[in-house]
């Protein structure tokens, strides 16, 4: 099973933000490391509720779910000003985006419109339509579909 991608990220209250509220993630377990200064967020589509609040059982727990995001803070990065993570897609490219499965890919882009989120491409737009691509707060591509309109995207 695929179970974690790693992003790093600047700040985390941004980042918590923007994939609790804006994408509707929950956060199923924050892990500090004190003595490497950093902090994992481990983000998924789950319900709260069942999430175990003994710590062993949380652990493992977490660490069986399938594609979460693993949100990485390195201690201190917030207040850098010169600081930014390489999105993968600026040169030379690397990393491309993940993706998120929605019921409708045009009501849910109303949804990001609406709460100020920046767009990379709008459904509407360029050659494949139906599709979109937003950024979170550190830029990191996050492309919008639907799974429904999957294959019309495919035919010639």
């Amino acid at each position: 099973m695929m179970q974690q991608t790693m992003l790093r990220v600047k700040d985390p209250a941004r980042s918590l933000d923007f994939y609790t509220r804006i994408l509707g993630m929950t956060l199923l377990q924050k892990i500090d490391f004190p003595s490497m200064h950093f902090t994992l967020y481990f983000l998924g589509y789950e319900e709260k509720l069942e999430i175990p609040v003994d710590i062993r059982e949380r652990t493992a727990w977490t660490f069986s779910r399938r594609a979460t995001i693993e949100l990485t803070h390195n201690w201190g990065s917030e207040s850098d000003e010169n600081l930014s993570y390489h999105n993968g897609n600026n040169e030379p490219r690397g990393f491309g985006h993940i993706g998120i499965a929605v019921p409708d890919v045009y009501t849910a882009c109303k949804l990001f419109e609406d709460q100020g989120v920046t767009f990379v491409k709008k459904p509407a737009s360029g050659k494949m339509k139906d599709l979109a691509f937003i950024q979170d707060p550190d830029g990191y591509w996050i492309e919008i579909l639907s799974p429904n309109n999957m294959v019309s995207l495919m035919s010639p």
